[in-house]
């Protein structure tokens, strides 16, 4: 009896290697025959609906931002999937109450499919900016509005420094001696 459990747990194990030998993608064997095994999997992701132009989109990611409490107005520019949204808020907010204004704004606008990749900004300088941009675009010289504005932009963030100045004018005081 010994002798016949040992050949029974033999070919057991056996057979079970054989069938786990056998790589995942790989169709099961049944005789000369292959059983496909396909795995049918419903779709789970949400379908976004992208068939508005960019300036339906502005206004209704700026209507979002404007349904906030302490936004008084919001302007949008829309490029692409992407999106600037910038916040005007009450005047006397404090800095902490602006920042949870700008999350609230934020939560807002990542329901909307098309204003989940937006950039939230309350910055009054950077608005003003957006708001200069948007009335470019609607005159229709978008890249050209956009590129004034970058340097208007770049230009407050050079530093200027104090010996660059000196320099400058020695150098304009030597051409005045030079014409005289």
């Amino acid at each position: 009896m010994n002798k016949s459990l040992i050949a029974l747990t033999v070919l057991t194990l056996v057979l079970s290697g054989c069938q786990m030998g056998r790589q995942q993608g790989e169709p099961a064997r049944q005789g000369n025959t292959q059983i496909q095994q396909t795995e049918r999997v419903p779709q789970t992701a949400k379908q976004t609906k992208t068939n508005q132009d960019s300036q339906a989109t502005a206004e209704r990611l700026a209507k979002l931002a404007t349904g906030v409490p302490n936004v008084n107005d919001a302007t949008v520019i829309v490029f692409g999937d992407m999106a600037i949204v910038g916040i005007d808020v009450r005047a006397k907010l404090d800095r902490p109450r602006v920042g949870t204004t700008k999350y609230t704004v934020a939560e807002a606008l990542r329901e909307d499919p098309q204003g989940a990749a937006a950039i939230v900004v309350a910055d009054p300088d950077v608005v003003q900016r957006i708001r200069e941009i948007n009335q470019d675009i609607k005159r229709g010289r978008p890249v050209a509005g956009f590129a004034e504005e970058l340097a208007d932009i770049a230009g407050r963030f050079m530093p200027q420094l104090p010996r660059d100045t000196a320099e400058k004018r020695q150098t304009q005081n030597q051409g005045r001696a030079a014409n005289q």
